[in-house]
This record gives C-alpha cells, structure tokens and sequence, in this order.
C-alpha cells in the first residue's frame, strides 16, 4: 500500500500559512483525484485543498482550527484503495507498519528542520513550543520570552497561534500593569521598559444591559479589524477631497447602457471608468503607485487596482484589477462585473486579491456622499467615490455665467503623509477629477 502526502499549496505570493476551517472528508473515506479534501482560510481568502491523488484519505495530519504552513503535508492519501480497505494477508502485520512508521518518521523529520529556531523557542515555563511566525511577530513587538509565556494560547497543547499574539499585541496595554502584580520588579528588568511601545490606555468598560446581544466577530472580521488597526498605527493619513462634474459621463452611460446590456449580457456600471481614470492619473503621478519598507520606497513596475467589494455577509474583500492601465474601457468592465460577482460569493481565488497598487472604493453605492477611507496597506493611498447627485452649479458660457443643474460627486483621496505630501495628493485627486469632466459623449464602448 502506498502513502503519498497531500501538501499545503502555495496560495499567493505574500502569503505563508493558512488554517483548517473543517474537514470535507474522514479518515478512511475514499476520495478522487482533484476532489476537495478539506477547506482552509488565509487572510486574504477561503479555498479548498483538492486531492493530488485517487484512494483512501488514511491520515488527517491536522485538526480543525490549526495553522499550517505552505508545503507542510496535511493528509496521507492510501493510493492503492483496494489494498487499504480489503484484509491484510497473513504476512501483512510484519511488513505493513514499516511504511506508516517511516512516513511518519519522514514527517517529523520534515518539520523538525523546518523549524530551526525550534530550541530557541523553549520558554523558561518548559517545554512550551512557539512556531517561527509568533516569534518573529513577538520580536517585532518587543515581546520578551517570559511575558510571551503568559499568553494563552487556543492552538494545539495550549500552543500561542497568531491569532492569540495578535490579540494580545492589539489588547496590551492593561499588560505592563498586569506583569507588574505577576513579577516583582528588579532593577535588571528595568531597562526592558522602553524597548516597548508607548503604553496604551486600557479600553473603557463596557456595560450590558437587558436585552444586549453579545455577537462573536467571525474569522474574516477579525482580520479586517487587525488590518485596520495596524494601517491607522503604521501610516499617518491625510485625506483631501474634490468635487467632479460628471455630466457627460451620467449622460452618455444612460445613452450606451441599453445597448450594452443588449449586446454584452452584462450592465456597464460606473466603476470601470474611475478604475481607467486612476489608472491614467498613476501614470501621470508614479509616486502614488508606491509602497514602503522601512526607509525605502519601492516604486511599483505594474498598476494593479484593487476595488472594494462588500460581501453578502457583510465582510469586505478587494479583488485587484491587473495591469488596468493596458486594457481598454471594454476590458476593464468585464473584469470588473466578473470579479465582482464572484466576490459577493466568496468564489476568487488567493491570485485574484493578491498584488494590489491602488484601491478604490465606491461609497456613493450606499448614499454617501463622500468618506475618509483607511489605507490598505502596503499601499500608500486609497480613493472614495461618493455618490452622483443633481446640484445647481455655476457654468461658465461665452455668454456669461449661468447657473445650471449637473451631476456632481465628491471624489476623497486617503493618502500616507509619510511618502506622499499635500501637494502630490491633492494633485492626484484633482487629476482624476479632470479625466471623469473631460469624459467625451461620443466614446464607443
């Protein structure tokens, strides 16, 4: 009977690790080429880990809620179904433990050099594991070994998972008093204080009354939560606002939209052309396109826009247009309706919300007028498109100025006043702004 190990597929560039949302299939259960084993989630999207091989799915190597990272095997397929399932011969019981015992074997040995840092992470507490990516987290934090052993840990054995770092991290500013009721200060201690961050205040108690309803954030929105912590934390944000006549472009959609539909099966929405008119103004202003590490800027090669979908269950996820500054307004549309779509039902892929430049977010679609979106990093900037409402407004004429109803909208530039100033921002905006005005009634879609 041959073994063969079902590996955690590398799902994007950035990302490292996923967790096991549940198992599809049960020890012993047959499975098919290419059908899906069990569901995972990363922080960016949810997917399924298909079969590499057809048999028996004899081991699950992890259990539900755990952290495996890319390339770790996460199940042992029997590929021979009929030897698995049908009784051993006589000779069987001498010979069969050889391979189980030397796979496992092989997997222990795998993970053990995979992680290197393992006798590092020994805490003083014992024999406490800590995997490489909550100590990196806990170097960058400041988080010495012993206050790192008093965090509870959810994972495997009480083990602290990134979840529970992140938590703390996000939570610590009640930590210094707590460690100061848990261990008497020495003066060898001392100079450990200003490695770490600023002291926080602790968050204000929140009293319940009859009838409130505890609601427990599911996975993806702690993640959001996190992230946009850590954006407001890392880049100080500036937002600077326009307001667009967009006429010609409300006029000449309701004079093509009929035909489109007609002809494509598809509605031509507003979206397509502010992704093709930031996609112009990157061009015009590469310093937007940026992002940052450390004290370096890295300029970016490809515009990739990101836009911001909501989902059914009310989570936000921002599949990314590639190269949007190559293709034609006809291109960009498709890819938008078809990202968006499957967005709203949780159906990209890892590669489809990967490698973002830019974001835009299109607050008008709920009646909002305007909004001060949050950077999502690494980027360094992000727009809001407030909705289209009539308004009088002064026209210039030949004949004087008169004062006429058009369809205006407030478009509002978020921005990183570490790399990007006022100047560069509000030119930005304004230069976007310029391309939605100048838009020609005659433009063949």
């Amino acid at each position: 009977m041959a073994e063969k190990p079902i590996l955690m597929p590398k799902m994007g560039e950035s990302i490292a690790e996923a967790t096991i949302i549940r198992w599809l299939k049960n020890e012993g259960d047959k499975v098919e080429k290419d059908e899906p084993i069990v569901e995972i989630a990363t922080d960016k999207v949810d997917s399924e880990i298909p079969s590499t091989e057809a048999g028996i799915l004899v081991k699950q190597l992890y259990k539900d809620g755990q952290v495996v990272k890319v390339g770790e095997p996460v199940a042992m397929i029997a590929t021979d179904g009929a030897a698995a399932s049908a009784p051993a011969p006589a000779a069987a019981p001498a010979v069969q433990p050889t391979p189980v015992a030397e796979v496992q074997k092989t997997i222990e040995t795998a993970v053990k050099h995979a992680q290197p840092e393992r006798p590092a992470a020994i805490a003083s507490n014992g024999d406490r594991f800590y995997s490489p990516l909550v100590l990196n987290i806990a170097r960058t934090e400041g988080i010495g070994m012993e206050e790192l052993d008093r965090i509870p840990g959810t994972g495997k054995e009480g083990r602290v998972t990134k979840a529970d770092i992140l938590a703390y991290v996000q939570n610590r500013g009640a930590a210094p008093a707590a460690a100061a009721v848990a261990t008497p200060a020495t003066p060898a201690s001392q100079p450990v204080a200003p490695k770490s961050e600023p002291e926080k205040p602790a968050p204000a108690a929140i009293s319940l009354g009859a009838g409130d309803e505890i609601i427990e954030m599911d996975r993806v929105r702690k993640l959001i939560a996190d992230h946009m912590v850590m954006s407001k934390r890392n880049s100080p944000h500036v937002t600077s606002f326009v307001e667009a006549d967009v006429t010609n472009l409300v006029n000449w959609r309701n004079k093509v939209k009929d035909s489109f539909k007609k002809r494509e099966g598809e509605n031509i929405t507003f979206t397509p052309v502010f992704v093709w008119a930031i996609a112009k103004a990157i061009k015009d202003f590469p310093m937007i396109n940026v992002s940052v590490d450390g004290d370096k800027i890295i300029k970016k090669k490809n515009i990739n826009i990101g836009m911001a979908v909501a989902q059914q269950n009310g989570n936000l996820i921002v599949p990314v247009i590639k190269n949007s500054d190559t293709m034609n307004l006809l291109g960009i549309t498709r890819v938008v309706n078809d990202l968006a779509n499957r967005a709203r039902v949780n159906k990209l892929t890892p590669d489809e919300i990967q490698g973002g430049t830019y974001t835009v977010t299109n607050v008008g679609s709920f009646g909002n007028v305007m909004g001060t979106p949050v950077i999502n990093q690494p980027q360094v900037a992000i727009m809001a498109i407030g909705a289209i409402r009539k308004k009088p407004a002064v026209i210039e004429t030949e004949y004087g100025d008169v004062i006429a109803i058009r369809h205006m909208m407030f478009l509002s530039h978020s921005y990183d006043h570490r790399v990007v100033d006022g100047a560069l921002g509000g030119m930005f905006v304004r230069r976007v702004a310029d391309y939605l005005e100048q838009w020609d009634p005659e433009t063949e879609i």
